[in-house]
C-alpha cells in the first residue's frame, strides 16, 4: 500500500464509533486561544525562520483532548494536544503540532496503521476484585475500573499491540498513566518529530521542540471522580484574569541520535535552547470558525525549518490534509498546492 493509501486508511481507522465524521478523527474536542510569540535574544542565532527574528508574532493555538470521542470527557486520563499557528510577517503561516507524550507510538507509516487498527476501541468492562487479586499474584497489573459512562476503550488493544511491538511500549505505557491536566496550560507538549533548522551562517541542526508551561505541570487527583467538562471554562476564566505563558524549548540532536524515528526519545543530556515565550491572552468568541474549522498541519513549515526524513512526519501531512477535506475545514493549509 502506497503512502496515499495508508493515509486514507488511517483517517478511516482513527474515527471512533462514538466520534463524529464531521469532526476530527482524533483530538476531536478542543478550544482555541490567541496571543503572541516573542523569540529569545539568542533564537535568531540558531534559526532564520521569521518568528525567531521578528520582535513579536501573532499566534492562534488549539488545545485538545486526544480522544476521537465526540463527547466531552476532560477528566479521563488522555493525551492532550497543542497545535500552534504562527502568523508570519509576510502573510504566510507555519504550524507546530505537539502533544503531551514525548514520543510517538510507531516509527513507520505501516506500523502506525497497524497500531491504529489494533487500538480501535472495544467494549470495556472492569474486573472483579478476585480477578484483580489473581492478576497481582501473577505479577500482572489489573485493569483499571471504567470511568462513569465508559463502555469502549482503546487500552486493551493498544496494550496487546505493545506487548508484541517493542517500539510502541514506551508511548503506550506513558499514555496509559498520563492522567488529566487541571488546565490546558498546566501541561507540557512535545512536537515529537525531528526538524532541520538553518542558522544565519547556514549551519544546519537536527532539533526537537517542546512547550513548557511557565505555571508548571499539574494534574488532577486520580483518586477523585473525574469531572467531564471543565477545561474549556477553566481556560476562558484563566485568560480573562491574566495571560498564560509557555517557553519554547529546543533540543539539539547529536551524532548517534535517531533523527527519523519519533518513537525513540533522545538522551536527556542533550543541549537545550530556550527559543522564545508564547503568551496567550484571549479566547475567540467564534469557536466554530476559529477552532472547529481551522486546519493545522505538521507539514506547514517555513524558510529555516525543514522536515526531517521521519516517514511518520510525512504521512501525517497527508493524513491531516485528507481529514481536513473530509470534514470541510477552511482553510486547508495546502489547498491549491
Amino acid at each position: 500500500m502506497d503512502d496515499t493509501g495508508i493515509a486514507q486508511k488511517l483517517v478511516e481507522v482513527l474515527h471512533r464509533p462514538d466520534g463524529d465524521l464531521k469532526k476530527r478523527p482524533v483530538h476531536t474536542i478542543g478550544i482555541s486561544a490567541t496571543g503572541f510569540f516573542k523569540p529569545s535574544p539568542i533564537a535568531r542565532n540558531f534559526c532564520i525562520a521569521d518568528h525567531f527574528r521578528e520582535d513579536k508574532t501573532k499566534v492562534i493555538v488549539r488545545f485538545s483532548n486526544g480522544s476521537g470521542s465526540a463527547t466531552v470527557r476532560d477528566g479521563w486520563s488522555d493525551v492532550r494536544g497543542m497545535a500552534t499557528r504562527f502568523h508570519l510577517s509576510d502573510g504566510t503561516d507555519t504550524d507546530l503540532i505537539a502533544m503531551t507524550l514525548p514520543e510517538f507510538f510507531s516509527p513507520t507509516p505501516e506500523d502506525f496503521l497497524d497500531f491504529a487498527v489494533a487500538a480501535k476501541p472495544k467494549p470495556y468492562k472492569g474486573e472483579s476484585p478476585w480477578r484483580k487479586v489473581l492478576n497481582l499474584l501473577n505479577l500482572t497489573l489489573p485493569k483499571r475500573d471504567p470511568y462513569p459512562g465508559e463502555t469502549i476503550s482503546p487500552d486493551e488493544g493498544a496494550i496487546e499491540f505493545a506487548d508484541q511491538n517493542a517500539h510502541a511500549q514506551l508511548g503506550v505505557l506513558q499514555a496509559a498513566t498520563i492522567g488529566a491536566p487541571v488546565s490546558y496550560v498546566r501541561a507540557a507538549y512535545h512536537a515529537v518529530h525531528t526538524f532541520v533548522i538553518t542558522a544565519p551562517d547556514n549551519t544546519r541542526r537536527w532539533v526537537r521542540f517542546s512547550w513548557q508551561p511557565i505555571a508548571g505541570v499539574l494534574r488532577t487527583d486520580p483518586n477523585l471522580p473525574p469531572v467531564d467538562d471543565y477545561l474549556k471554562k477553566e481556560l476562558e476564566d484563566r485568560l480573562a484574569a491574566e495571560p498564560a505563558r509557555f517557553s519554547l524549548m529546543m533540543v539539539i540532536g547529536e551524532v548517534g541520535d535517531d533523527f527519523n524515528n519519533s518513537a525513540r526519545p533522545w538522551p536527556p543530556h542533550r543541549q537545550r535552547v530556550m527559543m522564545g515565550t508564547l503568551t496567550l491572552d484571549d479566547v475567540p468568541k467564534d469557536q466554530e470558525e476559529q477552532n472547529e474549522k481551522l486546519s493545522f498541519n505538521p507539514g506547514l513549515l517555513t524558510e529555516g525549518i525543514e522536515a526531517s526524513d521521519d516517514p511518520v512526519l510525512h504521512i501525517r501531512r497527508e493524513v491531516y490534509e485528507l481529514s481536513s477535506e473530509q470534514r470541510g475545514a477552511t482553510p486547508c493549509p495546502f489547498s491549491g498546492s
